[in-house]
């Protein structure tokens, strides 16, 4: 290097020196043109001029300028080409600051020329001073103006592009400063190169606020980069997540059931808690955060929360870990007062409402069933929100308990006398009462008469002459009929009831009304596939068969219609009346057919007697006409 600037000043000075020859050179240039049009060339370059070192020498060139030798000049020129470096386009190279202006930075790098870096390239370098080293990329070794063109923004970036590839290629670390906030995610700097950091690959937990990285230098990993577009994407994220995994491993492998760790309330879900234990994450499930029974886990816990947990379960190969918090302090049922026994009755809170009964809370952590069937003595079961609702404080009876499997069942039935107790004095049998309708199924009526007791009421005994296909043609829930006691059975608690035998069986007098072949006025009131329900007098309901509602014209009875009907079946045990239309004007067309023909027998027979009568007068007639004819015949004869 010292030998290379002892040059440069040596080239410097013999440089000096020429610019002041060729100041008199030019000059003396400019007077040897203006005579060139009167003196020849080799006039002129016989001429001898006078130069600070003496006489010049035009052949200078043909005579091996200063008498050097071919090895001479050969080694000289070899020394002097060495003083320069072998600079290519396209390639980094180093350069020395020489100066530096408002505009400029002038740098050294070697070559036959220095060059020049805009300022403004140098804004991340604001203490560059003379001396300093720097690269920079080589855009041209010439310009228009015969001036070397560097970039140091190009060689940086160039650089950072090298460094960004090599990051990928070998899985390798690399530094970024966090510039800015974009959408999805934060813009780094890696060394000039501007790379997209999605807000999923910051960190593995998620990030409520981005804001808090911008203008921090971090660590991250090449994960893919677009050649075409000149896009980088890197990720944090996985560095946390090699990291964690080592951890996970080291965690895992001194995992012990029973185990007692401290963590932290990661994530919230429906079904339970993530908690953090320090590089590896554990599941807290709902049903183990509390011996009570919660909707919720964030009714216990709250995010970033520090809680001590229980490890009750893990997995090594899956790194799964299950967690208690419940378990770490002692069983409610273990603080169950011993007093307790069958038959006691507690109060609690009901905190469960299911289609087969309730669950009342009686101490956090400690619940008993109380089944739909214990809630009312009635035998017609209902639904459990009829009686009760989450958040009723009632009291209960306990029917059965077990400590050891810690079960309890509850009733709330027991708490009020049993209704079924002396009901024979209460409900003799041919008795009338009163009940409400209470449920309705296709063979009867259910009705209560009191709280706890229910009887039915069977389709069949709703009425004596209706024809009821469903209950609810009858009657509805909610209202009240008169019934009559038919049945009692005190053991097995079941009371069988009737509504048509408040009245007497019109039956025993419709049979003397309706007599087969019997004649009456009737309303269609509904049509079917096979037949007609007619209403007769007295609110009877007869069936006409579809082939019997045919009318005289051809057609057919409707809705609304009123004609006459033919009792062709009555049936009293069953309560059935059959009915017939048609049958009447079938049979008065019968009658007349009947009629009419007796008529033309009688006409035959008469005409046929006389006819006899004419033909036996018409044969005497003839015999006495032929006696006449054989005398008259003798009498001509014997006139001949």
């Amino acid at each position: 290097m010292a030998k290379k600037q002892e040059a440069e000043k040596e080239l410097a000075a013999k440089n000096a020196e020429l610019q002041g020859a060729d100041t008199k050179v030019v000059k003396d240039t400019e007077t040897i043109e203006s005579e060139a049009d009167s003196t020849l060339i080799d006039q002129i370059k016989s001429t001898t001029w006078s130069t600070p070192e003496g006489d010049f020498d035009w052949d200078a060139d043909e005579k091996s300028f200063g008498n050097y030798s071919e090895a001479e000049r050969s080694k000289l020129e070899e020394q002097y080409a060495g003083t320069f470096n072998q600079i290519n386009q396209g390639e980094i190279i180093e350069g020395v600051v020489v100066s530096i202006n408002n505009k400029d930075v002038v740098l050294n790098v070697g070559f036959k020329s220095d060059g020049l870096v805009a300022k403004t390239e140098f804004r991340d370098l604001p203490e560059l001073k003379i001396g300093d080293t720097v690269d920079v990329f080589v855009e041209s070794q010439e310009d228009a103006n015969g001036q070397l063109v560097l970039s140091r923004k190009r060689a940086k970036t160039q650089k950072s592009w090298e460094a960004i590839n090599e990051a990928l290629e070998n899985d390798a670390i690399i530094d970024g400063f966090v510039k800015s906030r974009t959408k999805g995610g934060l813009i780094v700097d890696i060394k000039g190169v501007e790379a997209f950091l999605p807000g999923s690959q910051i960190d593995i937990k998620p990030i409520r606020d981005y804001d808090v990285y911008v203008g921090k230098t971090m660590e991250f990993k090449v994960v893919k980069i677009n050649h075409e577009f000149k896009n980088v994407v890197v990720s944090h994220k996985v560095l946390i997540e090699d990291d964690l995994e080592n951890q996970k491993s080291e965690i895992v492998a001194k995992l012990e059931k029973g185990q007692v760790l401290e963590g932290t309330v990661k994530n919230i879900t429906d079904f339970g808690v993530f908690i953090d234990l320090g590089g590896v994450d554990g599941l807290l499930h709902i049903t183990d955060i509390s011996w009570g029974r919660i909707e919720h886990p964030k009714e216990v816990l709250a995010l970033d929360q520090t809680i001590n947990v229980v490890v009750l379960d893990f997995d090594d190969e899956k790194k799964r870990i299950a967690l208690g918090l419940k378990q770490l302090s002692a069983h409610p049922w273990e603080s169950l007062d011993t007093a307790l026994e069958i038959g006691s009755k507690v109060k609690g809170k009901i905190v469960t409402v299911a289609d087969y009964g309730a669950f009342l809370e009686i101490i956090p952590g400690v619940e008993g069933l109380i089944h739909v069937s214990e809630m009312s003595w009635s035998q017609n079961l209902r639904s459990p929100q009829e009686f009760l609702k989450v958040g009723d404080e009632i009291e209960a009876q306990i029917l059965t308990l077990d400590r050891e499997e810690r079960k309890m069942s509850l009733g709330i039935k027991q708490l009020t006398p049993d209704p079924w107790k002396n009901i024979t004095e209460r409900y003799p049998v041919g008795s009338k009462q009163t009940a409400v309708v209470k449920n309705m199924t296709n063979f009867g009526v259910f009705v209560e008469l009191e709280d706890g007791i229910d009887g039915l009421i069977h389709i069949s005994d709703l009425s004596w002459s209706k024809k009821i296909n469903h209950p609810n043609e009858f009657t509805k829930v909610g209202e009240t009929l008169d019934v009559v006691v038919l049945e009692l059975d005190e053991e097995n608690r079941k009371l069988s009831l009737g509504h048509k035998q408040l009245e007497e069986n019109p039956w025993d007098t419709f049979e003397t009304i309706f007599t087969e072949g019997s004649i009456h006025e009737g309303t269609v009131i509904k049509v079917g596939d096979k037949g007609d329900i007619v209403a007769l007098q007295y609110g009877v309901e007869g069936f006409c068969p579809s082939k019997h509602s045919v009318k005289e014209d051809g057609s057919v009875l409707k809705v609304d219609d009123n004609a006459e009907f033919k009792i062709i079946e009555f049936n009293k045990e069953n309560k059935r009346l059959v009915i017939s239309h048609s049958r009447i004007w079938e049979e008065a067309k019968e009658e007349a057919r009947k009629e009419e023909s007796n008529t033309r027998k009688k006409d035959a027979k008469s005409a046929s007697n006389a006819v006899k009568k004419v033909k036996d007068s018409v044969e005497k007639s003839t015999l006495g006409d032929l006696d006449v004819l054989a005398q008259l015949k003798e009498q001509m004869e014997g006139g001949k």
